[in-house]
């Protein structure tokens, strides 16, 4: 997995797991992400830095350096307006 799908990947479930503590698939999710980015990237420190309209700014750390990494606030939310617009899961 490219460094950049597994960011993106950890951001969704991150928003999705931040929505809704109780969900515990969404937090195991967040783990196994988290370890893909810290394991296979050696990546750390990784976090929602800000938000804005348009948005999602990830930083991290990778080699040393902070890094800094811009996803569109829309494709971002999807998974969890997904999750949230199926009944089966609500």
């Amino acid at each position: 997995m490219r460094l950049e799908d597994a960011l993106f990947n950890w951001l969704q479930i991150q928003i999705v797991s931040a929505a809704r503590p109780d969900d515990g698939a969404a937090a195991d999710t967040l783990s196994f992400f988290a370890q893909i980015l810290i394991e296979d990237h050696q990546v750390s420190h990784f976090e929602i830095a800000k938000t804005d309209d348009t948005m999602i700014h990830l930083k991290y750390e990778k080699d040393g350096r902070s890094k800094l990494q811009l996803f569109p606030r829309e494709s971002a939310e999807q998974l969890l307006a997904d999750i949230e617009s199926n009944p089966k899961y609500n």
